[in-house]
């Protein structure tokens, strides 16, 4: 009777650790995700991935998200790379471009290196006069870095834990980058307490003016 009596505190304990303050923990990351827009999403081009509590990672939805952060670091590192060739950029614009550019491309080999034979092409890029003139470039260096973070933090839910710990790695650069590319143009590099991430359409809005 007394290992009965134990065994009902057990569970009686467990199911005030499930419901803290009448919401129940399924509740709690059900609204944490919805916080974070966690709107989850596959490959460029392919069908977004919804999160939900009780989505489940796998080595197949890793892929897509990470031919999409691919997509997005091979952008950026290109858009980098033209506009140090154009020799327009000057003073921090420049040194912005220079060391950005670098990371980028650190980051395109482990992305790559990642998905091995199962990494996507890459497409071509078209940024027209953004890369040469400096007002429009650090416009759209805002713009590209931004979108990149965005696009991570809205993938996070989707990955499992050691990817999710891999690309971690990567999310907190590129919030510098952002904020760095804030900075420059003159704006708050962190103007909110919560980064608002983003769904694979939204994404794909952002970065199609740039594919040819």
């Amino acid at each position: 009777m007394r290992m009965r009596m134990k065994s009902s505190d057990a569970s009686s304990d467990e199911r005030r650790d499930e419901h803290v303050g009448g919401l129940s923990r399924a509740g709690l990351f059900s609204r944490s995700l919805a916080l974070v827009g966690a709107l989850g999403g596959a490959a460029f081009g392919a069908a977004e991935l919804a999160a939900a509590p009780r989505s489940r990672a796998s080595a197949a939805r890793d892929r897509d998200i990470l031919n999409l952060a691919l997509l997005v670091a091979r952008m950026q590192a290109a858009f980098y790379a033209e506009a140090l060739h154009g020799g327009k950029l000057k003073g921090e614009a420049h040194q912005f471009a220079a060391v950005v550019s670098g990371q980028e491309r650190e980051h395109v080999k482990f992305l790559a290196g990642a998905l091995g034979s199962q990494a996507a092409k890459s497409p071509a890029f078209s940024f027209g006069d953004a890369t040469s003139d400096p007002d429009k470039f650090i416009s759209t260096a805002v713009k590209l870095e931004s979108t990149s973070l965005a696009t991570y933090n809205g993938q996070g839910v989707n990955l499992t834990p050691a990817t999710l710990s891999a690309a971690a790695k990567i999310v907190s650069v590129e919030a510098r980058h952002a904020a760095w590319a804030r900075a420059i143009a003159g704006q708050l590099p962190a103007p909110d307490a919560v980064d608002a991430p983003i769904t694979v359409s939204q994404a794909k809005k952002a970065l199609a003016p740039f594919l040819s």
